[in-house]
C-alpha cells in the first residue's frame, strides 16, 4: 500500500518527478508512480483519484506543465492533500504552469512548490505524513540537523581557506 502517489501527465516529466521519489525512498516512505494525463485520459484520472484514499494513499504529488490541469483535477477529485509541481516548459519557462497550479479556486487547494521543485514536494509529503508518525518525524529532525551541520562545516572551511581558495576548490 503506497502512502504517496506520484502522478505526472507525461513521461517527459519523469526526470523531475524522480527527485520526489528519491526523497521518499530516503525517508522509507512507500510510493507509487504513474503517468495519467488530465487531458488525454480524464476518465482514468477520475477512477484513479476516486480510489486513491481507499487504496491507502495519504498524499498526492502531481506534476504538470503548460496548462497544468493535473494537480487541480487531483485535488478536485479527492479529499487528501495534493502537492503540485509546476514543470519548466520550453514556451514560458514554467511560469504558465506555476500560475495554473497556484491559482486554484477557493475550496480546491493545491500546495505548490517551485518550478521543477520535486525534491521539496517529496519533503513536504514526508512532513505531512510525519504529523501522525513519530518515527518519520524523528527522521525529519535528523535530516534538518544534518543540513545545519553541513552548512556549519562549509562555513568553517570558508573561514579557514578564504573566499578565493574556497571558490577554487569547490565552485569552479
Amino acid at each position: 500500500m503506497a502512502k504517496v502517489s506520484i502522478i505526472m501527465g507525461s513521461d517527459s516529466d519523469l526526470q523531475v518527478m524522480k527527485k520526489a521519489a528519491d526523497v521518499l525512498e530516503n525517508f522509507g516512505v512507500s510510493y507509487e508512480m504513474t503517468i495519467i494525463s488530465a487531458h488525454r485520459e480524464p476518465d482514468l484520472l477520475v477512477e484513479y483519484m476516486r480510489d486513491a484514499e481507499k487504496n491507502g494513499t495519504k498524499v498526492v504529488i502531481a506534476g504538470a506543465g503548460k496548462a497544468a490541469a493535473l494537480p487541480g483535477m487531483c485535488a478536485a477529485l479527492c479529499n487528501i492533500p495534493v502537492i503540485g509541481i509546476p514543470m519548466k516548459t520550453s514556451d514560458l519557462g514554467g511560469v504558465d504552469s506555476l500560475y495554473s497550479i497556484v491559482q486554484m479556486p477557493t475550496g480546491v487547494p493545491v500546495a505548490t512548490v517551485a518550478i521543477n521543485g520535486a525534491a521539496n514536494a517529496g519533503l513536504l509529503a514526508v512532513k505531512m505524513l510525519a504529523i501522525a508518525d513519530s518515527e518519520l518525524l524523528a527522521k525529519l529532525k535528523d535530516y534538518a540537523d544534518k543540513q545545519a551541520d553541513d552548512v556549519m562545516k562549509k562555513d568553517a572551511e570558508l573561514q579557514e581557506l578564504g573566499a578565493s581558495a574556497y571558490i577554487d576548490k569547490y565552485l569552479k
